[in-house]
């Protein structure tokens, strides 16, 4: 069997890379894995990942051989076609709360629609975080094929045994001191503008910045004792166990990071050129996010320095968040995902 892996158009992570790990840590015989690899992203594979080149030929090749493809976006870079009685799963990359695809305000141009469209009609089975994301999802793409309902499998380790002295770990790698509150702010990309900027939060804090991947040329503060840029570290997974609060905007993360029951800041400075003009909601963020909306720096550092309160304030509404979105997370979605594949035992069309 040969398998061909793709996150985030050439990158090592995400729901593939928790599946990968899973797959492999079974150690299935006879099974061959080849990971699409950016330039930029190459030299971050683990050794021994087997992985050629995206947008080449020889990925070509590889796509048009593989039994299974599984990918947590869609492959553009490529032109293929798909092998007859291969299957494609595809994970996607979060529940989406900015709208995507065909319910986006902005629209890519007709050509790029069109080809994202080829690549939603070869998709077999795709993999949703709950029963709400299965319906945002299906949505967004009009895709009316085979769904596992499973919860993610990047979020798996979230549950993990070792998640305490996981996070420790990470910690002491970030070199954060005994005490430090630690503010993972994590802002989801811009078609038109750069993020905004969290800080001034005193000496028992520190901001750990994770920008988008799509954001990688966007300039960044200098590493300090109270600012840290952790866009490249490997696994954002690690950092929700390190840090204990998220900042974020419209991200996906806030949907991954609400299984921890931390506290969960909206930064919404921009909420109203985003959602009636750039991108548009799939929920009512100023009700039903899972933690206040501010929409500007002071608010948002006012609620940091008095985040207790403002954490048992948002209890109820950050439970009805949890139940809505995360009711499927216990650990085990990896463990569902392969056994429908091993298995066979797939749901009816």
């Amino acid at each position: 069997m040969r398998i061909v892996w793709n996150a985030d158009n050439g990158r090592y992570a995400d729901n593939p890379r928790a599946l990968y790990e899973a797959w492999t840590a079974h150690g299935q015989d006879g099974v061959e894995h080849l990971w699409l690899a950016s330039s930029r992203q190459a030299a971050t594979f683990p050794p021994g990942v087997a992985t050629v080149p995206i947008g080449t030929p020889q990925a070509v090749a590889a796509l048009e051989a593989a039994d299974v493809l599984v990918s947590n976006t869609h492959i553009q870079l490529d032109r293929w076609r798909k092998r007859p009685g291969a299957t494609y799963l595809q994970t996607w990359h979060g529940t989406p709360l900015k709208r995507i695809h065909r319910d986006a305000a902005y629209q890519p141009p007709d050509d790029v629609m069109a080809e994202l469209d080829d690549d939603i009609g070869r998709w077999d089975l795709l993999v949703t975080p709950s029963t709400e994301g299965t319906r945002l999802l299906r949505a967004a793409f009009a895709y009316p094929g085979r769904v596992l309902e499973t919860g993610y499998p990047r979020n798996d380790v979230l549950f993990a045994a070792d998640r305490e002295a996981r996070r420790a770990r990470v910690r002491a790698e970030l070199g954060l001191p005994h005490g430090t509150m630690a503010v993972l702010y994590a802002p989801t990309y811009r078609d038109d503008e750069a993020a905004g900027r969290v800080g001034g939060l005193g000496d028992n804090a520190a901001v750990l910045l994770r920008l988008h991947h799509y954001m990688y040329r966007q300039s960044r503060p200098a590493n300090g004792r109270q600012v840290q840029d952790v866009s490249a570290y490997p696994n954002i997974s690690d950092l929700y166990l390190a840090a204990d609060v998220l900042v974020t905007d419209y991200s996906s993360a806030m949907f991954d990071f609400a299984i921890t029951g931390k506290p969960i800041l909206v930064f919404a400075y921009d909420l109203e050129h985003y959602r009636d003009r750039l991108r548009g909601f799939t929920l009512d963020l100023e009700t039903e996010a899972p933690g206040p909306v501010l929409l500007d720096q002071e608010a948002l550092t006012a609620a940091l320095l008095d985040l207790p309160v403002v954490a048992a304030a948002q209890a109820e509404r950050y439970a009805r968040f949890v139940e809505r979105f995360c009711a499927l997370e216990d650990g085990r979605a990896s463990e569902r995902v392969l056994q429908a594949l091993w298995s066979g035992s797939l749901p009816p069309g």
